[in-house]
């Protein structure tokens, strides 16, 4: 195990137990939005890469503006 993660799960079990479980519950959810991002994004990886270039291909035409214009 990591060390950061060790000092942090020494400082967790020196709390009471409904605060370890709220620490615990906050660790799992973040765990598990993670995931379902991945999922999303892994998903759409086709549409992400089409979205993609037909932005380049716009770009080579001339059809985009700067950022600092748009801005």
């Amino acid at each position: 195990m990591a060390s950061l993660l060790e000092k942090a799960l020494e400082r967790v079990n020196a709390l009471p137990q409904a605060e370890q479980d709220a620490i615990a519950s906050q660790i799992l959810d973040s765990l598990a939005d993670e995931e379902a991002w991945r999922q999303r994004f892994e998903a759409k990886r086709d549409v992400l890469q089409r979205m993609a270039r037909e932005a380049r291909d716009e770009d080579e035409r001339g059809e985009t503006l700067p950022l600092r214009e748009v801005l």
